[in-house]
This record gives C-alpha cells, structure tokens and sequence, in this order.
C-alpha cells in the first residue's frame, strides 16, 4: 500500500472529452482554451479569465501587468511556495515578507498594516490562501493606504473556496487579480495549467498580450507598409508591442480542466468530509494540533490537511514520523519552509519578525487528502498517527 499526500482523479467522461480534442480538434490555440476560460470566470463569477500554462506563469503575468520592476516592492507571507515570491523577483521588484498569523497559516493583517504605513514602494501585495482557507481579503482590501497598491490573491490551493462573504475566491470581489493552479494535486486538474481571474478589462487585454509573446494583432499596426494592404489589415500579420512570454496553455489541457470542472462541488464535497473526520480523530490527541478553524471548513477548497506535532514533547523528529508513516506506506510533506531560511532570500533577524511562521515551521507536517482517499485508507493514517505520536 502506498498513500500519497495528494493525488489527482480523473475518470472516463476526462478521457473522452480530451480524446476528442486529440481526435478532432486544435492541439493549440484552439477553441476549447476560451471555453475553459469562459467556464472558470461563469463558475467563480469574474468578468475575465485567462488561462496559463501554470500558476507561476500567472503569477508572473499579474507581476508584469501592474508594471512590477525595480524599485518596486511585493508584500506575501512567509509561509508560502517559492513561486509566489520568485515572481516578483523575474519582473526585477524586491519581496517583502510578513509573518503569518499566530493560530492561521494566512498572513498578518496587522503586520501587513506596519508595511504599508513603512514603505511607499509597495506595488502589490499578494495574499496566499493557505490549504484553501481564504486569507480575510475584505479586511486588506479595507487597510489604509493603499493608494496604487495592487492586490494579487494567490489562490493556488483555494479553487472552490468562499470568502466569508459566501462569494466564491476568483470572483475579485477584493482584488484585482486572482490566480489559480490547476496542478494534478489541486481541487480540479488540467494536467499542468493555471488562470488568472480579473474584472479589469485593461489588465486583461495586457496579460492577453503578454501570455503570447507580446504579439498582438488587435491593435492600429505601426507599421503601415507591411500591416495593411489598401487599409486593411493583413490577416498575417502582428507586432511585437512589449516583451512578453509563452505562457499558453493547451486545448489538451483545456478539455481536462472543462470536464475535471463539472465534478468540482463533488470533489469538495469528499475533501470536506475527510477534514472533518481527521479533525474529529486527531484533534482530541494532546499532542496534535489542526491547523484551521473547523467552523471554516465549509468554505475551504480543503487543499491540505496540516497538523502540528510538538516534536520535542514526543522525543521524535519530524524525520523519524515522516520514515515511520512511509514504511506504513503513507507519504507525508511539509507545507513550506519559510521562504526567507531559503539561501536565494536569507534575511537577518527572523527569529523576531517571524516568530509565528518559524514556529509553525518546526511542527507542521502535511498528511494525505485527496477525493480518492477510501475511508479505509484514511482509518489506517489516522490509527498510524496515534501510534506514532504518543498522548503525553
């Protein structure tokens, strides 16, 4: 037996659809990216969507498009993957990080407030919806100051989540951008892929452009000699307007994401279900800790199930639970190693202005969740950890 931390589903009505794709239709640049594009933004009840070729892409394109660059800083949280930060760092901008909250893997609010009223730099600030629980994005986009500020949510884990408003995370109720991953670990799956949700029509014509190259033909061509024949365009022909990337995502992984996107409200519906029975096993042990508010669950896309473990109360390292479980055959991960331990973005005194996010670091360990988990499979993890972590 082997139990992933995440694993992706995908039946036979995902085989069908993208079989036809192959059979049938466009590889590229066909019709099935815009009708995934359209499903996304009609299903979370945005303006705009933009599919990508993956979450990072799409966080770097939101960077690009508020004009991220030197001199420039992006706010995130300390606790979060790599991409959320290295994007800012491709458009040449400074990141910096806030602590997250003492008892929520979401960012500091209060600390978040301190920066903006520090620095007048600040270009974007990107909060993470951490496992899928939704960072209170009505409270930031409340905080004083903002001014030109650009909000980008990083709502890689948070496909199907809700804001405690009950509108649905992508909807940009509170921000300008938000972007999603559609990774085979994710609440739905296109394989690889992402999308970028706006309800700005200017920001979304210049990811349009910067997703393909730069080139754009839905412009007045600069140069007439070779743009026009007799004033008509030439259906051939594009310009280069600004530096841009090939960020498409396939039809292939179109047709995927369309038909993985009608089995959404099944699939949360299990991950909900499997939370709340770890919470119910789990959470009465001394010496384990979950992470989320069980009153929230209902509106989280419930990406990861993170506990916290008080190693040095139980005499085990994290190593030795994380070998015993994977010679059980369970797979465990830790979600994440705050980002400034990482030697690319090491910065002095973190002990003090990341005390919260440090200790989190040293218990949190990510156990299996995934719409295929039997509830069999989910009986053993648990009675594994109740072996392994001893009630003191």
């Amino acid at each position: 037996m082997k139990i992933e931390y995440g694993r992706h589903y995908v039946d036979r009505d995902d085989i069908r659809l993208v079989e036809q794709v192959l059979k049938h239709h466009s590889l590229t640049q066909g019709n099935f990216i815009k009708y995934f594009e359209d499903a996304i933004r009609e299903y979370v009840g945005s303006k705009y969507a933009i599919a990508v070729s993956s979450c990072t892409a799409g966080l770097h394109l939101s960077q690009l498009a508020i004009d991220m660059k030197s001199g420039y800083k992006s706010i995130i949280p300390a606790i979060t993957f790599v991409a959320t930060a290295n994007s800012v760092k491709y458009c040449n901008g400074d990141v910096d990080f806030v602590d997250i909250n003492k008892n929520d893997i979401n960012l500091s609010i209060e600390d978040l407030a301190v920066k903006i009223e520090k620095f007048n730099n600040i270009r974007s600030i990107v909060p993470v919806h951490f496992a899928g629980y939704p960072a209170d994005m009505e409270k930031i986009s409340k905080l004083n100051n903002l001014k030109n500020i650009k909000i980008i949510e990083d709502a890689a884990h948070a496909f199907g989540s809700r804001y405690k408003s009950g509108k649905l995370v992508g909807s940009c109720s509170f921000s300008d951008m938000c972007v999603f991953s559609f990774h085979p670990v994710k609440s739905i799956t296109s394989g690889e892929g992402g999308v970028i949700t706006t309800n700005d029509k200017t920001l979304y014509k210049k990811l349009l452009t910067l997703r393909n190259h730069g080139l754009d033909r839905d412009i007045n061509f600069r140069n007439k000699k070779y743009g026009y024949t007799k004033n008509k365009k030439n259906q051939w022909y594009y310009e280069l307007s600004t530096l841009g990337y090939n960020y498409r995502i396939t039809d292939i992984q179109s047709a995927l994401g369309i038909s993985q996107l009608n089995k959404t409200d099944r699939f949360l519906k299990r991950r909900r279900s499997i939370t709340k029975k770890y919470y119910k096993e789990l959470g009465k042990l001394n010496n384990i800790k979950c992470c989320h508010d069980y009153k929230l669950i209902d509106k989280s896309a419930c990406h990861l199930f993170v506990i916290r473990i008080n190693f040095k109360k139980i005499k085990k390292s994290r190593m030795t639970i994380m070998d015993n479980l994977k010679k059980r055959g369970i797979i465990t991960q830790v979600h994440y190693i705050p980002i400034y331990l990482q030697p690319f973005y090491k910065i002095k005194n973190y002990k003090s202005n990341f005390s919260n996010s440090l200790n989190y670091y040293e218990e949190c360990l990510s156990i299996p969740i995934f719409f295929g988990l039997k509830n069999e499979q989910q009986d053993y993890i648990i009675k594994a950890l109740k072996t392994e972590v001893l009630e003191g």
